[in-house]
């Protein structure tokens, strides 16, 4: 099928907290969305929540490897013949420990899938857009506002989302000529499973150990059918969506 009237979007990390809720929000909206995670039971189940199943189809694969994205491109080119939105969304935290004892290998699944995932998905991306009829699409980026002030211990995750600003802008110097718009939301402490820890008590720069605020993850979705509903001649380059309680503007 290739019909350019219906629009195709690709949600990496659909399964559970942001990625399901920004994919049930875009299938609500009128998208044909296509959930990708590790977990094809994960999958099923957030697409069992949506009244308009119908316009969605799981295709698990691990964005971490380049086979399985090359794979996974070329059944959304086969089953659709084109992509109108990726949200690169998929990632995960390390444990909070001083570098001096993080092991090398957290390290390198951080980079893994927050970072090389997104290169590899983003690749697919434009070479699908490009060649495809009308040409162009929207890619927008998961980012974080670790990618603007780290928490402490944290340095594989904010490596990766520090670096994922700099594929945003690069990518979004690189689309332009092909029509392909690329941006990027950072978000701080969206309610979800991932974040119920945050809730309880997380540690701050000054050494206290502090309940943070938490906003409804809907607001985040909202915010991405926001961005994706925008012509391609508009881009929303960088955004920032946070809690307005969380200890993030300001000192202490």
């Amino acid at each position: 099928m290739n019909d350019a009237t219906i629009r195709i979007a690709l949600v990496t990390g659909a399964g559970s907290g942001i990625g399901k809720a920004c994919a049930l929000a875009l299938l609500d909206a009128g998208w044909t969305v296509v959930f990708n995670g590790r977990r094809a039971d994960a999958l099923a189940a957030a697409i069992a929540e949506s009244p308009h199943a119908g316009r969605a189809w799981a295709a698990p694969a691990d964005v971490s490897d380049e086979a399985a994205v090359a794979a996974l491109f070329e059944q959304i080119r086969r089953r659709h013949g084109r992509l109108d939105l990726l949200f690169n969304n998929a990632g995960i935290f390390t444990a909070g420990v001083p570098i001096d004892e993080l092991p090398v290998q957290a390290w390198r699944s951080a980079v893994d899938i927050n970072l090389t995932g997104a290169f590899l998905c983003t690749r697919e991306a434009f070479r699908l857009m490009k060649a495809q009829s009308p040409r162009g699409g929207r890619i927008i980026n998961n980012g974080s506002i670790s990618a603007h002030a780290p928490r402490p211990n944290s340095a594989p995750y904010t490596a990766t989302k520090h670096a994922m600003t700099g594929l945003t802008k690069s990518c979004a110097l690189d689309g332009r000529a092909f029509d392909i718009a690329v941006g990027q939301i950072d978000i701080g402490n969206a309610a979800t499973d991932m974040t119920s820890a945050m809730a309880q008590g997380m540690p701050q720069a000054d050494g206290s150990r502090r309940a943070e605020a938490r906003m409804d993850v809907r607001h985040v979705a909202d915010a991405v059918v926001q961005m994706a509903a925008l012509p391609l001649s508009a881009n929303m380059l960088f955004t920032t969506l946070m809690a307005t309680g969380m200890p993030f503007v300001g000192r202490g």
